[in-house]
């Protein structure tokens, strides 16, 4: 379905709305340059944390010599340091997103402009990366406001292509980025090699995982009647089909499982996992759902 006619990703009335956001971490991560946001590490900025034993190569100028004087041993004392937050987005651009009105993937690409323009108002380190048979050539990271001409230029330009193989891109994508932070996958999950490997490789590099899980309302209420030759988006295989209640029961009732499946998945691994469809309001999946769910605060 061709996206030449779509709206703006982002209007200023809803810009104005994201300005008062902050994306939120519920780990404990590592910047390499310092940013509007108090993270939990302890580091060697200016609020008071912790002591720790004094080691041989540490820094002699944060030295408690008080304490030294009350117990005769060297205690560094550890800080609250300010520092940016990494925020990846791996959104999926297969041709089964190009699918709904609006589509699946211009609807993901409204969520990735809204985090990365919340991000960006709070001087976050912002990465948007994109797979379809595998990890597609990234945006750069970008880490300032007036940065967002790049992010919007960048998600506009993006177009479905191929079949969908997120463990290949799950895999490439742990490999690419060396930085903790938060990342949200944006995909219909309408992938035949499954998502628990890919999940896995996100895992382990113990990043902080959101899972946004897209489907159009055709998919989730299908509206047919009829014999019908059904061609997948994305391989081409064809099922010649005769519709039936019986057999739309089945559908819903196998589509339930899976989108069940998936979130228990998630659930039980720590990953934050969000259903929604493309129409779901967007400002409502983003100020109400991802709030609930601690992505935004």
């Amino acid at each position: 379905m061709p996206e030449t006619a779509s709206p703006p990703l982002l209007d200023p009335e809803f810009l104005h709305k994201l300005e008062q956001l902050e994306l939120v971490s519920r780990k404990i991560f590592v910047g390499r340059m310092k940013g509007e946001r108090k993270s939990k590490r302890r580091g060697s900025s200016v609020e008071f944390a912790d002591h720790r034993n004094y080691a041989v190569g540490d820094d002699l100028r944060h030295i408690d010599w008080n304490v030294y004087g009350r117990f005769d041993k060297l205690f560094l004392k550890l800080f609250l340091e300010e520092e940016d937050l990494h925020v990846y987005t791996l959104l999926d651009t297969s041709l089964s997103m190009d699918f709904g009105e609006p589509t699946k993937l211009h609807y993901g690409k409204q969520v990735a402009a809204a985090l990365a323009f919340i991000g960006l108002c709070n001087l976050d380190r912002v990465m948007i990366d994109t797979f379809s048979s595998g990890l597609a050539p990234g945006m750069p990271s970008v880490r300032s406001r007036s940065q967002m001409w790049r992010v919007v230029q960048y998600l506009e330009n993006l177009k479905a292509s191929g079949s969908s193989d997120l463990t290949a891109a799950a895999k490439a994508f742990a490999i690419k980025h060396a930085g903790k932070g938060v990342v949200v996958v944006i995909s219909d999950f309408l992938d035949k090699h499954g998502y628990q490997d890919a999940l896995r490789y996100l895992l382990a590099r113990n990043l902080d995982i959101y899972v946004i899980h897209v489907l159009s309302q055709e998919e989730v209420e299908p509206e047919l009647a009829g014999d019908l030759r059904l061609v997948d988006a994305e391989d081409e295989d064809i099922a010649e089909v005769t519709i039936s209640a019986p057999l739309l029961k089945r559908y819903k009732d196998n589509l339930n499982a899976f989108v069940g499946g998936l979130k228990e998945w998630c659930t039980k691994r720590g990953i934050t996992y969000i259903f929604t469809t493309n129409q779901n309001p967007f400002d409502k999946l983003i100020l109400n759902y991802l709030r609930e769910r601690g992505l935004v605060k």
